[in-house]
């Protein structure tokens, strides 16, 4: 399960918003307690390919964010990027890229209604995750 704040979902809809065209992306990082990864902190980085089907993190970026976590103790959690105009699940062009087996990958489609998901992609298989929108308070 991930647990994510609704203000941190709403900005995340926000900045997913005001980069269609394209996918926007970034990292996630956050703690984990009890097997619930609890994000903490969005790290929005550039799409260095801006494109609207596929995403490549900037690489200078992401070493920012890395330190940034590594400085909060925060662990990567993994990252998520939207789908303009498709729904949030893994296309074939997001299994391709898949790097780290563990990591969550939150998708945000805009397709309708904002509808953020998260999977875990492995050489097993695609595995979703329960996301938990919680309000703050």
């Amino acid at each position: 399960m991930i647990k994510i704040k609704q203000t941190d979902f709403e900005e995340i809809v926000r900045y997913a918003k005001s980069h269609l065209p394209e996918e926007a992306c970034g990292l996630i990082g956050g703690t984990v307690h009890g097997g619930e990864k609890i994000v903490e902190k969005i790290y929005y980085l550039e799409n260095t390919d801006h494109s609207k089907e596929h995403f490549s993190l900037d690489v200078k970026q992401q070493l920012t964010a890395i330190k940034d976590m590594r400085a909060k103790n925060l662990l990567p959690l993994g990252n998520f990027h939207s789908h303009p105009e498709t729904p949030a699940r893994p296309s074939e062009e997001d299994k391709k890229f898949i790097l780290d087996k563990n990591a969550s990958y939150m998708i945000l489609s805009l397709e309708y209604e904002p509808t953020l998901k998260a999977f875990v992609i492995s050489d097993e298989g695609i595995t979703e995750e329960q996301v938990l929108i919680i309000s703050e308070g």
